[in-house]
């Protein structure tokens, strides 16, 4: 079966199962474990169209890590071996010299054996591969990178939270995040029924619980939204058609569809949503769903910036601090790719 946004995965009695075996070191801020927190050491290696990866995005551009951690773009397809540098001068990322993600792997461990996934944090004097853990990865961006923090940056995982967080956050990937891809890449129509079930059962949970309150765990944004965010903003684009996810879309979730509006519009969300980019990556690269590999015209993105309500219920996205400023001049959204065709601003 074709991989997929994060790597390879695989179908057992027709259920969709992803492989979660991940570099998992950490870059942490007393350097235990050979990595220290170093500004300037180390490239962030994301693709706008990866949903992992975006999460990686937006966290970095919540915290303000801009400067203290540099980030490399691949374009929105790859092949079986790797993601690519193809959107830079020449195919090849500026500061890495890599043509392929998959050269940073093999810098690590020449006989790398497992998925080559981005987001991906790259140690440049060395140029290996630290991490690809995605789910550590933003946590420790939160934890260990605090000096580097701008001012105003947001708590993404308040202390006092965590257990319920921590909670929240593994049944939006187990349900959600990976649910959409367990529809999308069911093997039989038994294993489609259970994951769809599975995956609106979710939907409604979160419908009831963002109900009255304006985030997933109360007033402000923490990581548990980013991370509902990402498949979210995908879901009519891709998910609803592609991957079969069809009950409703979310503009016909109403609850739902105000929360990610409400997101959408806060600085740091909306502006690393590339339209055009998430529906090529899905379309093209999934030849097994999709084998004629023709990219869809719709949906219309202009509705991500109709008002959305959510102020009723109180709280602020980012309670006694600031929303971070635009992204850096080389880091934005396209224009044409944002809704309406407008460039994120």
């Amino acid at each position: 079966m074709g991989e997929d946004n994060s790597g390879s995965g695989y179908v057992t009695g027709g259920d969709y199962e992803r492989d979660q075996s991940y570099l998992t070191d950490r870059i942490t801020a007393d350097g235990s474990g050979n990595w220290p927190v170093e500004a300037g050491r180390y490239r962030l290696v994301v693709a706008r169209a990866c949903p992992w990866a975006n999460r990686a995005v937006v966290v970095r551009r919540l915290l303000g890590l801009e400067d203290a951690l540099s980030m490399g773009l691949c374009g929105p397809t790859h092949d079986e071996r790797s993601w690519t540098f193809d959107l830079d001068p020449g195919g090849r990322d500026p500061v890495l010299g890599y043509e392929r993600l998959q050269e940073a792997f093999l810098a690590r461990d020449p006989g790398y054996p497992k998925g080559i996934t981005v987001p991906t944090v790259v140690d440049v004097p060395s140029g290996q591969a630290v991490t690809n853990d995605f789910a550590q990865m933003t946590l420790d961006f939160s934890t260990e990178w605090t000096a580097f923090h701008r001012d105003g940056a947001p708590d993404l995982y308040p202390e006092e939270l965590r257990d319920e967080m921590d909670d929240v956050m593994q049944r939006v990937y187990t349900e959600v995040n990976n649910g959409v891809y367990r529809c999308g890449f069911a093997g039989s129509q038994e294993a489609y029924d259970r994951a769809f079930d599975r995956l609106f059962t979710a939907l409604d949970w979160l419908s009831e619980r963002l109900a009255d309150r304006r985030y997933l765990m109360g007033e402000t944004i923490t990581e548990a939204d980013v991370r509902l965010f990402t498949t979210l903003a995908r879901f009519d684009a891709v998910y609803h058609g592609h991957f079969k996810c069809n009950r409703q879309k979310l503009t016909e979730m109403p609850v739902l569809w105000a929360y990610a509006r409400d997101l959408f519009q806060t600085p740091g969300f909306g502006d690393t949503i590339d339209f055009p980019q998430i529906k090529e990556h899905y379309y093209v690269v999934h030849a097994d769903i999709n084998p004629t590999q023709v990219v869809p015209q719709g949906p219309d993105t202009s509705v991500w910036l109709t008002p959305h309500g959510r102020e009723e219920l109180g709280g602020s996205p980012f309670g006694d601090g600031t929303p971070p400023g635009p992204p850096p001049e080389d880091e934005r959204v396209p224009a044409g790719s944002g809704p309406g065709g407008v460039e994120h601003r």
